[in-house]
């Protein structure tokens, strides 16, 4: 059962972020942000969000600008959901590298 609820939270939040990202990134041109996948702790209490940018060159630029601005993040998650949500999670920010690497893959199978 805990489980499950975890999974929609989960879920809830991944869409809120994604949304969140898509209209922080409009400004900047050539830039894009997508949650891959989110993840909640038992208690509800952390989030930790993985995400694919594009170009893979700024990624860690990117990710510094938004664990600098985190908590302006979570307020406006917090405005978003504040219906659903009793208490808003911690929220941590990994990059999700996975598309590279399967990039890397498929080019050491073409040789």
């Amino acid at each position: 059962m805990q489980e499950t609820r975890q999974n929609r939270i989960a879920r809830l939040l991944q869409k809120e972020l994604s949304l969140i990202f898509q209209s922080q990134t409009r400004a900047m041109h050539g830039v894009m942000v997508s949650v891959t996948r989110c993840r909640i702790s038992p208690d509800l209490s952390i989030c930790t969000a993985y995400l694919s940018i594009f170009p893979s060159e700024k990624a860690d630029e990117l990710i510094q600008n938004i664990t600098a601005n985190e908590k302006t993040i979570r307020y406006e998650l917090g405005t978003r959901v504040r219906n659903q949500l009793r208490i808003i999670p911690e929220l941590r920010f990994f990059v999700d590298d996975s598309l590279d690497y399967i990039a890397h893959i498929d080019e050491l199978l073409k040789k």
